[in-house]
C-alpha cells in the first residue's frame, strides 16, 4: 500500500476522537475579546487577555495606551507586534516588580535594579537589540556613580550588555562605534522606545498543537490551574460519535482492538515499504544533476566537503535577512556559524529566476566554481570550505573576509574610513597581491584559468588590509587545442578560447568583447581598471559623468595622454602626491602600467608576471628599500606556497 505511517496515527486519532467525550460546545475561549492595543481586532493566538486562552506566555492586560505583558514576574509595555517575523517591541514599566531602587536610577525609571532573564520562556533578545548593545561603550571621562552604593549603574555603564541576559554571550559582527558619554540617558531612552524580543515557533509545542487544534474548528487555550500550562483545545460543537462505535461495554472495547491491530498491521507494511525504497539506488535521472556534473569531472576525494541544506540553514538562522552581508547577480551571500564554531560566508544562488536558461546558468557557474576553487590553494585567493546540491538551493561556503570589499572602501559604505587607511602603501600593496593572484592563475595552474570578473567587488579585504579575490562563477579553464604546446602557448599569452563575452560592464576587455576570443590578457584589462580605481577613488562605470567619461578607462587614458594625470588623483592621496616625489612618482608609475593594461589591443599589453614583476618594483621604491626586501621575501614564498598545493 501506499499509505504513509502518520496517515494511519491521523485516522486512529480520528476514531477515537469520536468515541470520547466531546469539550462543552461553547467554551469562554471562543467568546470576542476586548480590543486591546496595539492590536484593532480581537488578539490573534498566541496572544489573549482571557485567562486559560491562547498562549500562557502571551496572556495580556489590556490598559492604555499599551497592553502589559508579563514574563518572568517582570512586566512590560507591549508597543508593537510583528506576525511576520514573529517578534514584539517592549519596553520595561517601572513598576516595584522590577525592583527598582530610587537612590541610583531616580531619573532614569525604564532601567531595570538587575539583569533581565528571559530564560525559561520562549522569548529571546533580537540580533539587532542585543548588536546596539554589545557596540555601545562609554567615554574614557565618564563620570561613574558611587560604585560601592549603585554597582549595578557601574556595571552597565561599563558593558551595557549586561542589561539582558543572553545578549553578553552573543557574537554580533555589527562595527564598533563611538563612544557615548550618557550611557544610562541612552539606555532608559533606547529601552523607552522598545527593545525587540523573538520566539521560535518551531521550538515550542503550543503552536503545533494549535495548528491541527484549528484545522478541527477548535480554539487554542491551557489549562491555566495546572502550574505546567498544558495545552487544551476547546471544541467550538460537539462531534457525534460514529454510528459503529456509540454502544458501550465489553463489544465497543473488542472493536477499539480490532482497530489498533489493524492499524499496527498497516503501519508495519507502510514501514516496510519505505525501508525498501530506500534501498533501492536512484536512476541517474532522479538525481540532482550538478552532483552528476561533478563526479564526471573530477573524482569525488577531489571535492570538497558536502554539506547538507539544513545544516547551513541553521548556520544562518534560516537565512535571516539580517545576516545577509552581499548581493550580487549570481545570489545573495549570509553570515554563517558552521557546528565546529567556524565563521563562514554562504552564497545562495539564485536559482529560480528567469527560467529554464537561468536555472541551467546559475547550475553552471554553481558546478564551475565549485571545480575551479577545489584545484587551486594561493593566500591571495577565497578558500571554498563546501558546497550543498539540493533542489531546494545551490550554496557555496567560502571564508569569511570580514572587512567588506575594495569596491566598498573606495566608493561604499567603508569609503569614510579611506582617508585612515587606504594609504597609498596600502592601495600599492593591494595591487601587488590582486597582481601575484593573476600571476598564479595564469602561470602556475595547468591548464590555466582565466577569471572573468577581476573587479573591485570581486577583492575582498581582511582586517589587516590583505586582499582575497572572489567569485569564479565567470572563469574558464584556458584548454588549448592538442596540437598546441601548452607551456609555450601560455608564456606568449598566445592561447585563447572561442566563447561569448561575459563579464561587468566597465572591465570588461574590449578585445575580448569584439573578437569572442578570450585569453589572460582579458584578466589583464580588468586589473587595469581596478588599478585605475586605486589611483583615482572613482568607479569604473558612472552615469552621471560625461557621456565620453562614464567608462573610467576612457577618462583615465585620456587624462594620461594629455598629461593631466593630477587632474583624476584621488584626492585623499592628494597629500602624498605633494609630500615627495617618491609618492608622486609611485602614482604615476602605477598609472602608466594602466594604461598599458587597458591597451585596446591585446598584444599591447603586458602579461600577469610583468604587472606582478613592476608593481614589486614601485612597492619597493615607494616603501624603501628595506620594507621592499622584507615584502619580496614573503611575496615569494606565498607563491611558492600556492603553486605547490595545485
Amino acid at each position: 500500500m501506499a499509505y504513509s505511517a502518520p496517515v494511519f496515527l491521523i485516522l486512529l486519532f480520528q476514531l477515537l476522537r469520536f468515541s470520547l467525550p466531546s469539550a462543552a460546545a461553547a467554551h469562554s475561549c471562543s467568546k470576542p475579546e476586548p480590543l486591546c492595543p496595539p492590536f484593532t481586532s480581537t488578539p490573534p493566538f498566541p496572544f489573549s487577555s482571557s485567562p486559560g486562552c491562547g498562549h500562557p506566555s502571551f496572556q495580556i492586560n489590556c490598559s492604555s495606551p499599551h497592553s502589559i505583558i508579563t514574563i518572568n514576574n517582570l512586566s512590560f509595555s507591549l508597543l508593537h507586534y510583528d506576525h511576520n517575523s514573529s517578534s514584539l517591541l517592549l519596553s520595561p514599566r517601572p513598576t516595584e516588580s522590577l525592583s527598582f531602587r530610587r537612590n541610583c536610577t531616580s531619573h532614569f525609571p525604564s532601567i531595570p535594579n538587575g539583569s533581565v532573564d528571559l530564560s525559561g520562556s520562549p522569548f529571546r533578545v533580537s540580533d539587532s537589540s542585543c548588536s546596539r548593545l554589545s557596540v555601545l561603550r562609554p567615554c574614557p571621562e565618564q563620570n561613574l556613580p558611587n560604585c560601592s552604593h549603585c554597582p549595578w549603574d557601574c556595571r552597565i555603564i561599563k558593558n551595557p550588555a549586561q542589561l539582558f541576559g543572553g545578549c553578553e554571550a552573543s557574537r554580533h559582527p555589527a562595527a564598533e562605534q563611538g563612544c557615548h558619554g550618557d550611557i544610562l540617558g541612552f539606555l532608559d531612552k533606547f529601552l523607552q522606545l522598545g527593545i525587540e524580543l523573538e520566539w521560535d515557533e518551531d521550538q515550542d509545542s503550543y503552536f503545533s498543537n494549535c495548528k491541527t487544534c484549528k484545522a478541527d474548528n477548535g480554539v487554542c487555550g491551557f489549562n491555566s490551574s495546572d502550574p505546567r500550562k498544558k495545552f487544551i483545545c476547546f471544541r467550538l460543537r460537539s462531534q457525534v460519535p460514529a454510528p459503529w462505535i456509540r454502544q458501550h461495554g465489553p463489544n465497543r472495547t473488542a472493536i477499539f482492538c480490532i482497530i489498533f491491530v489493524f492499524m499496527c498491521l498497516l503501519a508495519v507494511v507502510s514501514i516496510a515499504s519505505v525501508v525498501l525504497r530506500s534501498k533501492r539506488k536512484p536512476s541517474p535521472a532522479e538525481e540532482d544533476p550538478a552532483a552528476l556534473y561533478l563526479r564526471r569531472h573530477r573524482s569525488a576525494s577531489l571535492l570538497p566537503p558536502v554539506f547538507t541544506y539544513e545544516e547551513l540553514e541553521i548556520s544562518t538562522n534560516r537565512f535571516d535577512p539580517k545576516r545577509k552581508i552581499g548581493d550580487g547577480g549570481f545570489g545573495s551571500v549570509y553570515l554563517g556559524q558552521l557546528y565546529d564554531g567556524r565563521i563562514v560566508a554562504v552564497k545562495q544562488l539564485h536559482r529560480h529566476q528567469g527560467g529554464g536558461a537561468a536555472i541551467a546558468f546559475s547550475t553552471k557557474s554553481f558546478c564551475n566554481e565549485i571545480l575551479i576553487l577545489s584545484s587551486i590553494n594561493h593566500p591571495n585567493l577565497v578558500k571554498l570550505h563546501g558546497y550543498c546540491s539540493d533542489p531546494r538551493g545551490l550554496l557555496l561556503v567560502y571564508d569569511y573576509v570580514p572587512n567588506g570589499t575594495l569596491a566598498e572602501h573606495l566608493h561604499g559604505s567603508k569609503k569614510i574610513y579611506r582617508k585612515g587607511s587606504l594609504t597609498w602603501p596600502v592601495r600599492v600593496d593591494m595591487a601587488l597581491q590582486t597582481a601575484m593572484a593573476l600571476e598564479y592563475l595564469h602561470f602556475s595552474v595547468i591548464p590555466p584559468i582565466v577569471h572573468r570578473d577581476i573587479t573591485s567587488s570581486n577583492i575582498f579585504v581582511e582586517k589587516d588590509m590583505r586582499i582575497k579575490v572572489g567569485d569564479f562563477g565567470l572563469s574558464r579553464l584556458l584548454v588549448l587545442p592538442p596540437d598546441t604546446n601548452s607551456t609555450a602557448a601560455s608564456a606568449a599569452g598566445s592561447g585563447c578560447v572561442w566563447t561569448g563575452p561575459q563579464g561587468t560592464p566597465g572591465y570588461l576587455d574590449p578585445d575580448y568583447h569584439r573578437s569572442f576570443r578570450l585569453t589572460e590578457k582579458s584578466d589583464v584589462y580588468s586589473f587595469g581598471v581596478v588599478l585605475l580605481e586605486l589611483i583615482t577613488g572613482l568607479k569604473a562605470v558612472d552615469q552621471r559623468r560625461d557621456k565620453r567619461d562614464v567608462a573610467l578607462a576612457d577618462m583615465a587614458v585620456a587624462k594620461i595622454q594629455m598629461g593631466l594625470l593630477h587632474q583624476v588623483v584621488d584626492p585623499l592621496l592628494a597629500a602624498e602626491w605633494s609630500a615627495g616625489e617618491e609618492a608622486a612618482e609611485g602614482i604615476a608609475a602605477v598609472a602608466e602600467l594602466a594604461f598599458r593594461c587597458v591597451a585596446a589591443d591585446k598584444d599591447d599589453r603586458p602579461d600577469a608576471r610583468e604587472v606582478a614583476a613592476e608593481l614589486r618594483r614601485i612597492r619597493g621604491r615607494t616603501r624603501g628599500g628595506g620594507i621592499s626586501r622584507a615584502s619580496s621575501n614573503s611575496t615569494n614564498v606565498g607563491v611558492a606556497d600556492g603553486a605547490g598545493m595545485v
